[in-house]
């Protein structure tokens, strides 16, 4: 059972060290919206409902408008959640909500009501002076609260009865950035469930390398094909395939709209609405230096040797996975020269950055780590010049490079973000507006370039019980690039070279240890394997 107590009282912990002392003193009250069925534009048809994160959290409970009461003052807690009660139209339509008492065996609560009882609820626990607590009112980001339940609490008999949603949503996050046994299971759950999706998506690219992808007689003429006859041609393939992967395995939900770029479209980052993911991978003719092992598909086209990126995962249960592999597409399944030496040196950055990870460490100096290693990386492969670098001095030493903040036009973008319940989870705590953590007022933590951490959604140190990404990249995009392009720091012959490869990332989801960090993501990310399975020989 999903632990709703335990977490309330987590919430109430964290709402008492941020209320005034003259707060702290009267009894609490959180009453909260759950979501609603949300429905296509002049349809009938509902969406697939997912639940308010926040609400969830605290009820463990997936009932399409319901509400949840919580009380508090010293000695005494009650949780109280309220359903709709079936009607005739439910059963005839929908699936109906759940009896009273199924509820109150599924749900970690002190009561399950029905929500015409709500307002009596309400009366009963809006005693003199007490402070009732509401996620942000008026906000799009949360379901709206009725103002005729606030009414009780707010009369005039009620003797300073306060309603306040200044508070909540800090403490809820507060609360949901350090992750307890049970959500680690279900993180768990929905890794385990997209790395098999990413390892099936490269299979199939495999099996159509070694010409193990056959349409039947009539495919596609007196039937359509079968999955087993499917190829992949287009990002959006597969963006099906790995959809459908997850929905096989019981994930209802993506934890957000996929990202599936090949070729040079890999260099934009969210790449997946308004003309994304949709897209043809790129075609021949295989020019004399494309290594002429690349493969024909269908109407005896030859794909061009390019990267897939593809950034997707399922979520379970309220909970989310995001993980990302580039791979290779064309040449038989193998990574050309130039995207093999980017793709090695992403993967330094992400393994470095994991052998750094424990509590304590500050996520900004983990992020610091990445951007020297992409520095000295690009150093080797000359794109950046170095101190031996023909009519170079100390003014192309790693440093230098550093301090210029050059290396964030191919590397934009955070190292990862707090995952939970929402993909980008805890905002609040996990990137405070006040934050005394970081540089200046942290001399400890080495900053580096402040270009560097524009978009970076965790910045705070590391605790035990914390789940974040640990996605590095390294992107060629024309429009990041422009800045750079006059860049004295920069072989501009060299670079050139690397551009074609258009963007890699790779990204894990890790959980942080007592003594480390323990990597949630099962899919394998080393070049030797990815190669033997996109080139059909693994």
């Amino acid at each position: 059972m999903y632990p709703s107590t335990a977490h309330v009282k987590a919430v109430l912990e964290s709402l008492s060290k941020l209320l005034p002392d003259n707060e702290r003193i009267k009894p609490q009250v959180l009453l909260l919206a759950g979501g609603v069925v949300e429905y296509r534009n002049d349809t009938d048809r509902e969406l697939a409902f997912r639940q308010e994160s926040n609400f969830y959290y605290l009820s463990g409970c997936n009932v399409p408008s319901s509400y949840l009461l919580i009380g508090s003052q010293p000695g005494s807690l009650s949780v109280e959640l309220f359903i709709p009660e079936a009607s005739l139209a439910d059963m005839m339509w929908s699936v109906p909500p759940p009896s009273l008492a199924a509820a109150t065996e599924t749900h970690d609560v002190t009561r399950v009501d029905n929500i015409a009882n709500l307002p009596a609820a309400i009366a009963k626990l809006a005693v003199p002076g007490a402070l009732f607590h509401a996620l942000p009112r008026g906000s799009p980001l949360f379901p709206a609260l009725s103002e005729d339940y606030l009414q009780p609490i707010l009369a005039p008999e009620n003797e300073g009865g306060a309603v306040t949603d200044f508070y909540l949503i800090s403490a809820l996050h507060l609360a949901r950035l350090v992750k307890d046994e049970s959500e680690i299971s279900l993180i768990r759950k929905a890794c385990d469930i997209s790395s098999r999706a990413h390892e099936t998506v490269m299979r199939v690219l495999g099996a159509a390398v070694k010409g193990g992808i056959v349409a039947g007689a009539q495919a596609g003429v007196d039937r359509p094909l079968l999955p087993s006859e499917w190829l992949i041609e287009k990002e959006a393939e597969a963006e099906a395939l790995f959809v459908a992967s997850c929905r096989r395995e019981g994930a209802v939900h993506q934890a957000y709209l996929p990202i599936v770029a090949a070729s040079t479209r890999a260099s934009t980052l969210h790449y997946c609405c308004n003309g994304g993911n949709d897209k043809e991978f790129a075609w021949g003719p295989v020019g004399p230096h494309d290594h002429q092992n690349s493969h024909s598909l269908s109407s005896g086209k030859v794909i061009k040797p390019q990267v897939l990126l593809i950034d997707a995962g399922c979520e379970w249960t309220c909970y989310a996975s995001d993980i990302t592999r580039t791979i290779p597409v064309g040449n038989g399944g193998k990574f050309t020269p130039e995207a093999k030496a980017i793709y090695e040196l992403v993967l330094e950055m992400q393994k470095a950055c994991m052998d750094m990870i424990k509590p304590g460490v500050h996520w900004d100096a983990v992020h610091l780590l990445s951007h020297r290693i992409l520095v000295r990386g690009f150093q080797k492969l000359g794109i950046f010049k170095s101190p031996t670098s023909p009519n170079s001095g100390s003014w192309a030493s790693e440093e230098a490079i550093v301090a210029s903040g050059q290396s964030a036009a191919f590397y934009p973008h955070g190292l990862g973000h707090s995952l939970g319940m929402d993909v980008h989870d805890t905002p609040s705590s996990a990137k405070p507006t006040v934050n005394p953590t970081i540089s200046p007022n942290n001399a400890a933590v080495e900053l580096g370039h402040t270009s560097f951490y524009d978009f970076l959604r965790l910045r705070i140190p590391l605790a035990a019980g914390m789940v974040v990404t640990v996605e590095p990249g390294i992107y060629f995009s024309p429009h990041l690039l422009a800045a750079v392009r006059e860049s004295a720091l920069i072989d501009h012959a060299v670079l050139k070279r690397y551009e074609s490869v258009g963007g890699v990332r790779i990204e894990d989801v890790v959980h942080i240890t007592p003594d480390g960090m323990e990597n949630l993501t099962k899919v394998k990310s080393d070049v030797a394997w990815i190669e033997g399975v996109c080139s059909g020989q693994l």
